[in-house]
């Protein structure tokens, strides 16, 4: 019995050391129920290095139209017959699928009509155009990419009501830096700065409605715009300075 025991911890402490080993040795590409995932850094590293594969942009073409990856091509869920020959020949090569974050669905629905039609090596760019963008990495802009967009605001009465009436529907966000929300920030908010809005924007449930604010206004339309991108359906933005000019408190908190 002690021999068996002793077989099984040996055993055990092998699969174990193996499992790390076989970790350790994994490629830039993780796995997920379906695909594999790359980042948006290892993404720009294999554009840059002109690397064999296809780049699937699985958005609307109004989107696309908007601003895209560079060298990607458009195929969305609805088009996909329609545009299926825009696909390698060989079901064998690689294409990297993207949409508007890892809250979008587009880009694993079109993965998986190409799954369906026999290709093999299929790979999702999770994080998608939002954050791409948001890194500073190139886009192909249309001439609709600067237009300015109108945002709903909230007035401090109007923000003051929801948050005592309706904060369960609603998720307010400051969007200054960290010192900023701790110097002073509105009761309940939760704190995601502008330049990395879009990156850590998963934390944001899209059933309810979320509430953006900064200072003046500068940075909460940055994160308004970007959450336009991420196809969040109700978003509003607030100001700081004019809560404050309306006698309504703010709290702090420890870095």
């Amino acid at each position: 019995m002690k021999s068996i025991t002793r077989l099984l911890g040996t055993s055990v402490l092998f699969l174990s050391t193996l499992f790390l080993v076989l970790a350790a040795a994994m490629p830039v590409f993780a796995g997920d129920a379906d695909f594999k995932t790359v980042s948006s850094e290892v993404l720009r590293d294999m554009l840059e290095e002109k690397r064999a594969f296809t780049l699937v942009d699985a958005r609307t073409n109004d989107e696309y139209q908007v601003a895209h990856l560079v060298s990607a091509v458009n195929i969305s869920d609805k088009e996909f017959e329609k545009n299926i020959a825009l696909l390698p020949k060989d079901k064998g090569a690689q294409i990297v699928f993207y949409c508007n974050g890892v809250k979008c669905g587009k880009s694993k629905k079109v993965a998986l009509k190409a799954k369906e039609a026999g290709y093999t090596n299929l790979v999702i760019y999770a994080d998608g155009f939002p954050v791409w963008e948001e890194k500073g990495f190139p886009i192909v802009a249309g001439p609709e990419y600067a237009k300015k967009i109108d945002t709903t605001k909230l007035s401090p009465a109007q923000l003051k009501r929801i948050l005592a009436e309706k904060k369960v529907g609603y998720v307010l966000v400051d969007v200054r830096d960290e010192f900023e929300f701790a110097e002073g920030h509105i009761e309940g908010a939760i704190n995601i700065p502008a330049e990395t809005f879009a990156a850590k924007s998963g934390v944001l449930p899209k059933e309810k409605g979320i509430i953006v604010y900064c200072n003046s206004g500068g940075r909460s339309y940055s994160a308004y715009r970007k959450l336009t991108k991420l196809a969040y359906p109700s978003i509003f933005q607030a100001i700081l300075a004019e809560w404050k000019e309306a006698g309504l408190p703010v709290v702090k908190s420890q870095l």
